[in-house]
């Protein structure tokens, strides 16, 4: 279901490694919306994975950026707006927890690890957006959107010190989000996505069983990052032109769900 509703628009996305990526699948269906984008992930991360194979399906350039520093990401925003003028959409799709990675319990954190994490999921999203700012990059009616997760709300425990971090993500879309609607008329918003099984997802332990769950919970079942993807350019398109300091569940209903009947039976069959 192509409508081309993105034709003419450009943007930057962030964080595809592979085709399981949620940023991958965005990247596809932007393409297929007729929208332009700049790839970025960090170094190490293009190196690892397959992003120009994405670049070859879609026609796009491939410009390695490491989040967390304002110098790459001056270099980044310039090499966009050099390319396509000013810039339509941005996707946020960043989270790496080295606690997470390494096993360390949330009650047993290694607060060097911490700051990284902290730094490459959340506070790159600050300095991605005062960096547009200050280059005054983005067209009127643009949109950024970022990744999160209901651990910001709620507690999950093996979600660990990313749900701190998806916590402040929000933060500074909301903050942030108030000064570009003011000043640039930039919408800010953030998708709290389902959990899906991408590679960064596979990091956390007990995934599979929480898919399962969050799956039964669901009354429409979990979203896909393919659908995901089609939300995001949505957020992207001129449909949600008045929709900013959001955050937009998209988890089949299950933020607002306390139980399901088929999780009761699974309970009272092994009682």
């Amino acid at each position: 279901m192509e409508n081309n509703i993105l034709k003419g628009k450009k943007g930057i996305i962030f964080g595809a490694l592979d085709n399981s990526s949620i940023a991958w699948k965005t990247a596809e269906s932007v393409y297929n919306e007729g929208g332009e984008f700049v790839l970025t992930n960090a170094p190490v991360s293009i190196r690892m994975g397959s992003i120009n194979e994405l670049a070859e399906k879609t026609k796009s350039d491939v410009v390695p950026a490491d989040a967390t520093s304002l110098e790459d990401l001056e270099n980044l925003i310039n090499v966009a707006t050099e390319k396509f003028g000013k810039l339509d959409f941005i996707l946020h799709s960043i989270g790496m927890s080295v606690n997470v990675r390494k096993g360390r319990e949330y009650t047993d954190l290694n607060y060097d690890w911490l700051t990284k994490g902290w730094d490459v999921s959340a506070v790159s999203f600050h300095k991605l957006m005062q960096s547009l700012f200050k280059l005054d990059a983005m067209n009127q009616w643009g949109s950024i959107v970022a990744l999160t997760y209901i651990a910001a709300q709620r507690a999950f425990p093996n979600y660990n010190d990313m749900a701190d971090n998806k916590a402040y993500l929000e933060s500074i879309a909301r903050s942030f989000g108030y000064f570009f609607g003011k000043d640039k008329k930039v919408r800010v918003n953030t998708i709290s996505q389902s959990p899906t099984l991408t590679t960064a997802g596979k990091g956390v332990a007990g995934l599979d069983g929480f898919l399962n769950y969050a799956d039964k919970m669901s009354p429409l079942g979990n979203a896909t990052a393919k659908e995901c993807a089609d939300y995001t350019v949505s957020l992207f398109s001129d449909y949600t032109r008045k929709v900013t300091l959001q955050n937009l569940f998209h988890d089949g209903g299950f933020s607002n769900v306390g139980v399901s009947q088929e999780v009761i039976d699974a309970i009272s069959s092994k009682s």
